[in-house]
Formats: structure tokens, sequence, C-alpha cells
């Protein structure tokens, strides 16, 4: 931990109870991403939260933000800071959290990240029950589809596709090997050919999925053998949420290409009709992921038992 706390220190820069603060200040606005979000997560006024930062500025002799009146950004002095930071005060929170371990049951604070699809399908069948076994662990689930760094996030943990993992890190399966499917209503249908081959699909309206965070429009792969295909599908809705790209799919508005477990139920239900799945490739599934560490925080230790004891390998 030494190491840590000298290694994030600049030039001429000493350690003391107020410039502590000051780091955990300017960690908290980064990661919030505006001043007035940090001073509520801190329980402090924005005009002495920005106090702080001019104090730590003047400190360290570099600027560390760029500020404007709608936004705030760290300078690449300021990311270079915040990125030895996340690790130093992962490995603080880790220490803390390992003083519980004595306790009769885990305790403290438990920060997870985890994409939209994974939360529904993982998390929100589990908080109640969770909670009630673990009353004095305090959870935050953030719901991200933006593969945020759990480590420069200051997350414990996160959920991720196999292919998706971030590299050192422990992962634990959730489920086993996934598949997509490409889906339509029968109204959709009623009047058009059912698509036999990939290249099919541009004869269609299809919608579209947009990566979150104003990303690159999601290509369609498909495979068969050793024949891989990525088709730019045409299509005039494009949506970032597959919740949103379901009730399309569902209302007649074209084709939509989602995990086969997200559609199977209206699949059955007759309410979508599935075609090329001889092409539709399968991938690895969901694993849940943390840094490695020789002790596993005792809460975080919890959440995976809890999760792994209630996850259905295999069956999405």
């Amino acid at each position: 931990m030494a190491y840590y706390l000298t290694g994030l220190l600049i030039q001429g820069y000493t350690m003391r109870g107020s410039e502590f603060s000051e780091l955990k200040a300017f960690s908290a606005i980064v990661e919030e991403g505006s001043f007035v979000r940090a001073a509520a997560r801190l329980r402090v006024s924005p005009p002495a939260l920005s106090q702080s930062i001019r104090q730590l500025e003047a400190r360290v002799g570099v600027r560390l933000l760029n500020r404007t009146t709608r936004s705030v950004s760290p300078t690449a002095a300021g990311d270079a800071l915040f990125a030895r930071l996340a690790v130093a005060f992962h490995e603080l929170e880790g220490a803390v959290a390992d003083v519980h371990a004595s306790r009769d049951r885990p305790a403290g604070s438990l920060r997870i990240n985890v994409p939209r699809v994974a939360a529904m399908r993982f998390i929100a069948p589990i908080l109640g029950d969770f909670q009630r076994a673990y009353p004095d662990i305090a959870l935050t689930v953030i719901v991200d589809d933006m593969l945020t760094n759990i480590v420069e996030g200051r997350f414990d943990a996160g959920i991720r596709l196999g292919e998706r993992l971030e590299k050192d890190m422990v992962a634990v399966k959730l489920s086993g090997d996934l598949q997509m499917a490409a889906v339509a209503a029968p109204a959709y249908l009623k009047n058009r050919a059912i698509p036999r081959h990939p290249q099919d699909l541009h004869q269609h309206h299809c919608i579209k999925f947009q990566w979150p965070g104003g990303g690159n429009i999601y290509r369609w792969e498909f495979s068969r053998g050793k024949r891989a295909l990525d088709i730019a599908v045409e299509g005039s809705l494009t949506v970032n949420d597959t919740e949103l790209m379901l009730n399309a799919a569902l209302d007649g508005v074209g084709i939509a290409y989602m995990i086969d477990y997200q559609v199977r139920p209206w699949i059955e239900k007759g309410k979508l009709v599935r075609f090329l799945e001889a092409w539709s490739p399968s991938f690895p599934g969901f694993y849940l992921y943390h840094p490695s560490a020789r002790h596993v925080p005792p809460a975080l230790r919890a959440f995976i038992d809890f999760v792994r004891e209630r996850r259905e390998v295999g069956s999405e």
C-alpha cells in the first residue's frame, strides 16, 4: 500500500489528512463527472468541494480538471492521477472490508457494474433475497453498457460476456454458451419471404442496434461452418436498448437480432418467428468477474456465492 500511495504523489507532495480528503474529492468529481453530484455524494457543499480542488491543484502544481459551466473532465495529468488513485482506493477499501471478516456476517459496501441485459437476468431476481440475507452489506448496482473498467471505476466486480472480459480478472461462470436469434412477428412476415440466407436481410426492414454512448451500429454476425458474415443491415429504426428492440419486433416493425433467451418465451407463444438459426453463432456466456486479489472481501465473497447458488448454468 505504501508503494501505491507514494506513487500517486506529484513531486514534492506529501500526504496528510486534509490532502487525502482532497484526493478523495478529486476522484469523486472524475467518477461523477460533476461537482454537484460529487458534492452530494461526499455530503459537502459544491463551494467547499471547489476549494478542495483548488488546494489540491496548488499543492501539486498542475491543473487536474478542465471546467466549463456545463461539464468537468480530467486533464491528461488528472487522468494519470485518477488511474493510480482508483487502484489505491480499491486496495484501501478492500483492507477495510477485510476487517469485517471477523464479524458474524459479512458487512461493508459493495459496488457492482453490470450491463442491462445481465442486470435483468442475474441481479434483479435476487435483490430482495440478498438484502434480506445480508442486511449489513450496502450494495450498489450500476447498470452500464459502456464496458467500464471496473478498477478505474472503483467497482468490486462486474458481469460481462466472456468474449468481452478484461484481462487479469478472476471470472466465475454464470451461464452456458449463448446464441443469437433473428426473429420477427408473424404480422411482419405475412406478405414477405422469410430470410433463408443472411444476405436476404437486405430485402427486409431490420431494427438496428447502436452501441451505447454513441458508438457504432452493430453489424449482425453470422457463421456456418467455416463461413462467417458481418451484415450491415438496413432499416429506419435504430435503438440502443434491447428491450426497445424486442418491443419493436413484437409490434411488427421489422426483424430483430437478439440473444436467444431474450426472445425464447415469445417464440414459444407464437408472437415471434425465428429463422436463420443454422447461421446463428454461439459465443461464451456471462461471467461475474473481479480483480485478482489474495483476499476476496467478505461482502464480495458472499455476493459471488449467492449469485452462483441461484444461477441456472446453461438454461439461457
